[in-house]
């Protein structure tokens, strides 16, 4: 068993190595000296406390929500474009050219052309269908900002999701870690028994087959307890700036 759980950790740290785009190997020094697992060994560490009443504003920094937000921004802006369509458009400046009717005297004086001053361009029978596209425009705007509505919910399930998620999973984890502590009294007392003649030895067997499964479960609670703070990371875009009060405490 520890065999496979050393390969499943070395191909961990290549994967990790080729994921930051570097050689397989290269996180080697620095993830190979085990460290205390963030939230697991100290969950009330400042750095992974998770202050109540985070803002709003830090579900904008998601990809997703910031895409449907620029997506309806430009669905707006198509809108102003098609009904600008229905005005004249006022030019004023001046045209030059040339103009025959024959290619024979197309390059002499007589072709040529050239006027000056305002010019107006009124695409007046074109209304129909310049209206039709004001009306498309106005329809994806509101398609957009159904979708910006829905990203918006779906990044609030998240975090809620998140939040109780990683709740739970800490009060699990403290369970665990006393379940795991009176495992570790219990083989201590099932010892001095069986040393003084008071237990048997099987007494100790059953307590070490205890205190192992309930650190084995604690190791698991330390694993779901870092997934579910990673979880809550990725569903608010990002880390929290901590309360300006714990920062100057400490």
């Amino acid at each position: 068993m520890v065999p496979v759980l050393e390969s499943q950790r070395e191909q961990t740290l290549h994967a990790l190595g080729v994921l930051v785009g570097r050689e397989p190997d290269a996180l080697q020094d620095d993830l190979a000296t085990p460290a205390p697992i963030p939230g697991a060994a100290a969950p009330d560490a400042l750095a992974v406390r998770i202050p109540v009443g985070l803002p709003s504003d830090l579900l904008r920094r998601r990809p997703d929500v910031r895409r449907a937000e620029r997506q309806v921004a430009a669905a707006t802006a198509r809108i102003g474009v098609a009904a600008a369509d229905l005005f004249p458009k006022v030019s004023l400046t001046g045209l030059a050219g040339l103009e025959s009717i024959s290619a024979s005297d197309f390059l002499t004086s007589g072709s040529r052309y050239f006027t000056a001053g305002p010019t107006i361009s009124w695409r007046i029978f074109e209304g129909g269908r310049l209206r039709a596209n004001v009306a498309v425009q106005d329809a994806r705007a509101d398609q957009a900002l159904h979708g910006y509505v829905k990203a918006v919910l779906t990044v609030l399930e998240d975090v809620e999701d998140s939040l109780v998620a990683y709740g739970k999973e800490r009060n699990r984890h403290d369970a665990l870690v006393s379940a795991a502590e009176e495992n570790r009294r219990s083989v201590v007392l099932a010892r001095d028994l069986y040393v003084h003649g008071l237990g048997t030895y099987l007494a100790v067997l059953d307590a070490e087959r205890a205190q192992y499964a309930s650190e084995d479960t604690l190791v698991q609670g330390d694993e779901a307890l870092v997934l579910d703070l990673v979880a809550t990371y990725k569903a608010l875009g990002g880390g929290w700036a901590p309360p300006a009060e714990e920062v100057a405490a400490r």
